[in-house]
């Protein structure tokens, strides 16, 4: 994922771990965005990497509309253009884009962008309006819900693709009913839910106040989801949608799910087995292995100095996914549902138990839950696909 205007955003979300990163790069007040060069090294090294027929470019922030439309009418021409070089040489590729957003900033203008260039966008929203004005407030503090419902009455307005991603935290986790339906009544057929597990560490990092991924003895923040709530909050959700709305509306972690029960990988990241592909790539073009691991130590190189694919092979990299799997402690090892968890995103991983040298996912009693609670009805979808039939039939 590219993000172009680094961790500077026009909202002030209480909860937010990127807003951090602003101490890494200081000089960056005041020149933050994305220059041409770096766009176009980008670009190329991207396209360069992704091996397959599709090549897709993730925009993401902070917030970045804050680059303004022209720089991305610059970017799709550039990726229209080294397309057309590439089918010269006997390669032909399909660019896809997708952009997360706020939405503050949306209006028919880049409407039309997005309309004429088929991107795809994701919608940050918590819930309903009192759910969602508790965290994600403007620097005054404002509120921003109208805001965001009025962008996607926009992207609707010009048939834009659209999906929502809300941010799962103390408050909204106690609503899953109440949160899934006004997500679906927006329109939105794709959801992605981030449980929010932010720490609060002891000690300070370079002075530079961050929290790194190896604090371990860190403390959730007071608006972090509980670490059996996210399960809960699943598990209600999951009850509505396989009653009456599989194959109409898409969540990732449930799709995710059941392909572990078809034997293919985890669709999301931090059910994989190995990290290590979601590059995000800084302003300046400093390329960090996963956005949540934007940290100095973890730097794996600038598209400067290197190229994409260089990085992405490098034994850096390559160290960095398989220390997922090689830091795996005794609990998870022996787990029933290691094929579909493989113990979650690692910079969660923080809570130490007997007999093991590795801490366990905060979220484990979470996903033990839903796991738990789904395998039946995961089991028969997944023979239903297995016979050549929609797992839409378990609803009849």
């Amino acid at each position: 994922m590219a993000k172009p205007s680094g961790s500077v955003c026009n909202l002030d979300c209480h909860y937010c771990f990127y807003l951090e990163k602003e101490r890494l790069y200081p000089e960056r007040q005041q020149n933050w965005r994305m220059d041409d060069e770096t766009l176009s090294r980008y670009i190329e090294q991207q396209m360069d990497a992704q091996e397959g027929p599709e090549v897709v470019f993730s925009w993401q922030g902070g917030e970045p509309t804050l680059m303004g439309i022209s720089f991305y009418e610059k970017a799709f021409e550039q990726q229209r253009a080294y397309a057309a070089a590439l089918a010269k040489k006997g390669r032909h590729v399909t660019v896809v884009n997708t952009f997360q957003t706020n939405g503050i900033k949306i209006d028919d203008a880049w409407a039309k962008l997005f309309s004429d260039h088929q991107v795809l966008v994701g919608i940050s929203i918590d819930g309903p309006r009192e759910l969602h004005d508790i965290y994600r407030v403007k620097r005054n503090g404002e509120p921003t819900f109208d805001k965001v419902m009025a962008a996607i009455d926009v992207l609707k307005r010009h048939r834009v693709r659209f999906n929502t991603l809300t941010v799962v935290h103390n408050e909204n986790s106690q609503y899953p009913k109440e949160v899934y339906e006004f997500l679906v009544s927006t329109g939105s057929e794709f959801l992605q839910f981030i449980p929010l597990v932010e720490r609060a560490a002891n000690t300070q990092s370079e002075s530079l106040n961050l929290v790194l991924p190896d604090a371990h003895d860190a403390t959730v923040t007071p608006w972090s989801v509980g670490p059996k709530q996210f399960g809960l909050f699943l598990t209600e959700m999951f009850d509505v949608w396989v009653k009456r709305d599989v194959g109409r509306v898409f969540v990732q972690l449930f799709d995710s799910t059941l392909a572990s029960h078809l034997g293919y990988p985890a669709t999301l990241c931090s059910h994989a087995a190995q990290c290590g592909s979601n590059f995000a790539i800084e302003a300046n073009g400093d390329v960090y292995a996963c956005d949540h691991y934007v940290y100095p130590e973890h730097k794996l190189g600038n598209v400067h100095s290197d190229t994409l694919l260089s990085i992405r092979n490098s034994v850096e990299n390559r160290a960095f996914g398989l220390a997922k799997t090689a830091h795996l402690n005794q609990k998870c090892l022996s787990c029933a549902w290691r094929f579909a968890c493989h113990g979650g995103c690692p910079k969660h991983r923080f809570v130490f138990v007997v007999e093991s040298a590795f801490p366990v996912h905060y979220l484990c009693p979470s996903y033990a839950h839903f796991f738990s609670h789904t395998k039946e009805k995961m089991t028969q979808m997944a023979a239903l696909i297995l016979r050549g039939k929609s797992p839409i039939f378990i609803m009849k």
